[in-house]
């Protein structure tokens, strides 16, 4: 059991990557130079968010002139696409060719 258990001593037991006795994943060079970057890019993002171009009442309605016009157009493409009305005179119209009016 001990030559066994000396034999098997660097295996890891079931999927590798995922589960409680799972291979430590080691930390390189270069994915600490990428986490570095990139929270320097999110604290530079929430800089910049922090100071607003607009103020809360230059924002509020800037966009409701263009938002209804994009509206418009959305609904004006789609009655475009909808075919027209049929009516059932028009429908059943060949049939009168043989019908005698008196």
């Amino acid at each position: 059991m001990f030559l066994t258990a000396v034999l098997r001593r660097g295996r890891v037991p079931g999927r590798q990557w995922i589960g409680k006795h799972r291979r430590p994943r080691y930390v390189s060079e270069q994915a600490k130079q990428n986490m570095i970057r990139r929270l320097e890019v999110e604290a530079e993002n929430h800089y910049w968010l922090s100071m607003p171009y607009m103020s809360a009442e230059q924002e509020r309605g800037h966009a409701a002139e263009r938002r209804a016009r994009a509206f418009e157009a959305i609904k004006a493409a789609r009655a475009a696409k909808f075919p027209p009305h049929r009516f059932a005179a028009d429908q059943l119209d060949h049939l009168n060719v043989t019908r005698k009016w008196s």
